[in-house]
């Protein structure tokens, strides 16, 4: 999904509207009906030259009938306010079709956006992601609220000129066909060059988003490294960028809307021209003056043809700013995720908590392998924990378990079935994840540990946070566990949030837990806390543990030791102690660090 946005796939219009045609389907009766609702508004509306013509004849004849003029009059204020009534009944009608529309795409949107792997996610900037659940389908509501409806309009109306106008007068209309073919080609090129136009607003817009979203994110990095003058100048040549593509689509609507208008006055000149002259001779040689009442009548004719040619322009360049949107909205909805479930899956009712891990290789990119040949087995309700260097792929045996990612040789089983046979709903229903980075979203504490799951009663809540030792801090707060949560909980330390990330996954009844450097940021008070809290923690089912501090994991059944993607020792702390391999040297080392430690806090 990433490559595919950097690499703005084009789609034709009508694969583009074959797309589309699915959410509008529900909505079709709520188009027909506005579609039977403009063909009433138009066929009023070009009755009024008509009714002008006649007025205008009658005023011209030697005996002049009033009441003729004045039903004329009346007729066309009739038609006025008949006309207005239709076109706001029209316009609601749209509009909750096109909300209702704009409504299911956005959601269609943001669900594939969760299911979509955390490699896929992981590929796109959030800004991005950002501008087509927000922006792009904001843009698209203007396609069903407003082009459609008034392009379908303008059709109508132009079709229904030409029809009126040879009705009319054949002679005069004819001449309405030489500039037919100019307004034709600039349109057509006009559709071309304004597409790319758009394509490269929308794209520039997305890169700018993407850009002020990381920004906004790290402005605490930035401040501290005083790189407020380099982002600055970055965020200046993007914005520069999208500048520059906006002049662009504005130049071709300035070149587009007079042209428009020289082909205007060109077309009346040909009319009053030959009309004028045609008129003027029958007014001499017969005295008959209906000719002047025939060419207000095409005036205002032609007024009706170019009106909307003229919003054509207004109406193609909305038109290409929706459909470079929708481009980009199904760049995400066509591309499915890498993480699916296969057609055989089963569901789990319940687990025993056996891993077994059968020479796994795993790479996040091709041929550069994080693991190799990896194996091991793990009891149901052991703690094993995986201890290595940075980078020797503890993690990522983590998220290989609850298939963030899939492997690419070996299998891993989950009580002796292959977890690609596991439904995958089911399967991470078992895990409980408490990870370094904790995230907390904006509302109250209870909602962050609930996560909206109805089943789980504040009771359970109570519970789970004094079993972790959350409460303590929580019941000092003064609304307690309604206490506001602020963006990423920054009003909480550290440790203060992940010990809420402990309580949220132990309330949620997890049968595998598994800690992903869990305390790595916490403080020393607060790691005194908690280590009790693991210590419960481990009888209650399988627990898959990293940390770099090896007192967090000295208490585990079985430690695995990994280097540059392969095992290299497994056993007990004792164990691996005795052996003095490479789990003593980290050892030694962290004693060795804390004892010096310890004395530099006693010195003080």
């Amino acid at each position: 999904m990433g490559k595919q946005l950097d690499n703005e796939r084009t789609m034709s219009n009508r694969e583009l509207f074959k797309k589309l045609f699915v959410f509008l389907k529900p909505f079709i009766k709520h188009f027909i009906l506005a579609l039977v609702l403009i063909l009433a508004a138009v066929g009023l509306e070009l009755t009024t030259p008509l009714l002008y013509k006649e007025a205008t004849a009658e005023m011209t004849n030697n005996t002049v009938d009033l009441g003729k003029i004045l039903a004329c009059t009346g007729l066309m204020v009739i038609v006025f306010i008949v006309t207005a009534i239709i076109q706001f009944i029209e316009a609601m009608i749209l509009q909750r079709a096109g909300q209702g529309i704009v409504y299911n795409v956005r959601n269609e949107v943001f669900r594939h956006i969760e299911y979509s792997s955390i490699e896929q996610i992981n590929q796109i900037p959030i800004g991005k992601l950002v501008t087509r659940v927000t922006n792009d389908t904001a843009t698209l509501n203007m396609l069903f609220t407003d082009v459609i409806v008034n392009l379908v309009r303008s059709v109508v109306t132009i079709i229904g000129v030409i029809i009126f106008m040879f009705a009319c007068d054949v002679g005069l209309a004819s001449y309405m066909l030489i500039i037919m073919p100019v307004i034709l080609f600039a349109t057509f090129f006009f559709d071309i060059f304004a597409r790319k136009a758009y394509r490269k607003v929308r794209h520039n817009l997305s890169h700018l988003n993407a850009s002020l979203s990381e920004n906004l994110s790290g402005m605490k990095i930035t401040q501290a490294f005083n790189a407020e003058e380099k982002q600055y100048r970055e965020f200046k040549e993007r914005n520069n960028k999208l500048k520059k593509s906006y002049s662009h689509q504005i130049l071709l609507m300035a070149i587009y809307r007079p042209f428009m208008y020289v082909c205007y006055a060109a077309t009346l000149f040909i009319v009053f021209w030959f009309g004028g002259k045609s008129a003027l001779e029958l007014a001499i040689n017969t005295g008959d003056l209906t000719g002047i009442g025939t060419l207000l009548a095409f005036y205002l004719f032609i007024d009706k043809f170019f009106g909307p040619i003229q919003e054509l322009a207004e109406q193609l360049n909305t038109l290409q700013s929706a459909l470079a949107s929708s481009e980009r909205i199904f760049e995400i909805l066509d591309t499915p995720s890498t993480i699916y479930d296969e057609d055989d899956v089963i569901e789990l009712e319940e687990i025993k908590g056996e891993i077994e891990f059968k020479n796994v290789w795993f790479a996040y990119e091709e041929d550069n392998w994080v693991l190799k040949d990896v194996s091991f087995h793990v009891n149901p309700g052991e703690v094993v924990a995986f201890v290595g260097a940075t980078g020797s792929g503890k993690t990522t045996i983590l998220q290989l378990i609850v298939r963030n990612y899939d492997i690419q040789k070996g299998q891993i089983l989950i009580d002796g079935i292959d977890i690609k046979r596991i439904k995958l709903d089911s399967l991470r229903s078992k895990f409980g994840q408490m990870l370094q980075d904790v995230f907390l979203f904006s509302g109250n504490i209870m909602d962050n540990i609930k996560m909206h799951e109805e089943s789980i009663t504040d009771a359970q809540v109570y519970q789970a946070c004094e079993y972790v030792g959350a409460n303590q801090f929580i019941q000092k707060l003064e609304n307690g566990y309604n206490e506001i949560v602020r963006e990423r909980g920054n009003n909480f330390s550290s440790g203060q949030r992940q010990l809420l990330s402990f309580a949220r996954t132990l309330v949620h009844d997890p049968k595998v837990i598994i800690l992903d450097e869990a305390t790595a940021n916490i403080d020393t008070e607060t790691e005194v806390l908690i280590q009790a809290s693991l210590e419960k923690m481990m009888n209650i089912g399988t627990m898959l543990m990293v940390a770099h501090r090896l007192s967090t994991i000295q208490h585990a059944d079985k430690i695995i030791v990994l280097s540059k993607g392969e095992i290299i020792e497994s056993g007990s702390h004792h164990e691996l102690l005795q052996t003095k391999g490479q789990y003593y040297k980290l050892y030694k080392i962290q004693y060795e660090k804390n004892i010096h430690f310890n004395e530099n806090q006693e010195s003080l």
